[in-house]
């Protein structure tokens, strides 16, 4: 049993029938009647466009001869009140001008010669209707189609610029967390430094050892083509290679190595593994815990705590190896007096192969050039003139050696009169060694100054 159904049945076909001749008419309106159709007609062309422009009809049919308006003017005529309409032509064989005229003028469906046949007639106005029954749906799918062909536009419009806007959004956030990265970074980095500087607080004239050492590491670790992850672990381990050394007494902390007693040598051969231990729980550090491990190794395989040998050395305690050895030869803490600049460069490059990697000797000697040329432009400015956006080229150190700003530091104006209010406070005449390319303001890292003056 079908499902019963809201939606009415289709109204009936309205058809229009014109002829001059009421026995015509009454013949077709007999033909038609019976099949349902909506009837109406009009003895004249004009009074048929009168009714057309009240109550525009489905079909028309229409004879060719009538007085005053003929068929094929009619139909012509018909178009404008009742464009959708289906026009056929009654005709006679008499009428075949006329017609082909009304064909061509009239849009004619379809012409039928008089005498009919009431079949045929019927056969033809059935097809007519149901083929413009066809177009109008055809015409209302493409209605339908275009318009929801516009909502599917405004709609994926809608969608991208929302697409656009949480773009744009998941891109500002990455933003963000990429400058609140950098700047937990730069904390971080700076921490490391202030910590560095505490330890070295107690060594006297080694005060400010990590720091050059990890300058010089960072710029043969450029040299050497490592990776800016690799060259920042290199970086943080120089700075903290002689953390285990935090236990040793002060009397060992102030004389150089060569003077050790037979058990502050087995002590002090222990420092690298108390080093790494200490730094072990931190998940960012552990491959500067191993870089702090190995330090002390040998390229020969004669260095300490593990004797490793060449490449199984991770190049990283290689190049601080070579770095600290160098500061410690200038700064007499490694011997019982300092060597000069050259003496110690020419002691490291008589145990490249032995002590150290020929490689790392050669990147060395090429930083140091490159930091000679660097500190010949550097500029000494009082602090009454640094600028915002000025770099230091040289620690600041306190009177006992701690590091108070570590060279690399990009002044910004808080700490700027921070720096002028002790000096004026202390009574002090202070100048800075500022790099000379940054002598000119420019853009000034928010995150490192905060942190330095947190």
């Amino acid at each position: 049993m079908p499902l019963p159904t809201d939606d009415p049945s289709p109204p009936a076909a309205s058809i229009l029938l014109v002829d001059d001749e009421p026995s015509v008419l009454s013949a077709l309106r007999r033909l038609l009647r019976p099949h349902g159709y909506r009837l109406q007609q009009a003895t004249s062309g004009a009074e048929a466009l009168a009714l057309l422009r009240e109550a525009p009809v489905d079909l028309i049919i229409s004879d060719m001869r009538m007085p005053s308006m003929d068929g094929a003017q009619f139909l012509e005529a018909s178009r404008e009140p009742a464009p959708e309409a289906v026009r056929i032509l009654l005709t006679g064989y008499a009428d075949i001008s006329s017609t082909v005229q009304a064909i061509n003028r009239g849009e004619l469906h379809r012409y039928i010669q008089k005498p009919w046949d009431d079949q045929d007639i019927l056969l033809i106005v059935r097809q007519a209707l149901e083929r413009q029954g066809l177009e109008r749906r055809n015409r209302q799918l493409s209605a339908e189609n275009a318009r929801r062909n516009e909502e599917l536009r405004q709609l994926n419009a809608s969608l991208e610029a929302r697409v656009k806007a949480r773009t744009a959004e998941i891109e500002q956030i990455n933003d963000m967390l990429e400058k609140a990265y950098e700047e937990l970074n730069e904390n971080f980095k700076l921490a490391v430094n202030l910590f560095s500087g505490l330890m070295e607080a107690r060594e006297g004239g080694m005060a400010g050892h990590g720091r050059r050492v990890a300058d010089l590491s960072r710029r043969v670790a450029i040299k050497l083509g490592l990776a800016e992850r690799e060259r920042e672990d290199v970086y943080l381990a120089a700075l903290l290679h002689d953390l285990g050394k935090m236990g040793f007494p002060d009397g060992m902390l102030r004389r150089p190595v060569s003077v050790y007693s037979p058990e502050e040598l087995a002590r002090y051969r222990k420092h690298p593994l108390d080093g790494e231990a200490a730094l072990m729980p931190l998940a960012k550090m552990h491959g500067v815990a191993r870089i702090v491990r190995q330090h002390h190794e040998r390229f020969d395989g004669k260095g300490f705590p593990d004797g490793v040998v060449g490449d199984e050395i991770v190049l990283g305690a290689r190049i601080v190896a070579a770095a600290s050895d160098y500061d410690g030869l200038v700064t007499g803490s490694l011997t019982e007096s300092a060597y000069s600049a050259d003496t110690a460069l020419q002691s490291l490059r008589g145990s490249a192969g032995s002590r150290y990697d020929p490689r790392v000797v050669e990147a060395l000697e090429q930083a140091l050039a490159e930091q000679a040329r660097e500190i010949n432009t550097d500029r000494k400015v009082d602090v009454r003139e640094l600028q915002p956006g000025m770099v230091l080229a040289r620690d600041l150190l306190s009177s006992k050696g701690a590091i108070l700003l570590a060279a690399g530091y990009v002044f910004e104006p808080r700490v700027i009169r921070q720096v002028n209010e002790f000096a004026q406070r202390e009574g002090l005449r202070l100048s800075l060694f500022i790099r000379a390319e940054s002598t000119t303001p420019h853009f000034v890292r928010p995150a490192l100054a905060a942190a330095a003056t947190s």
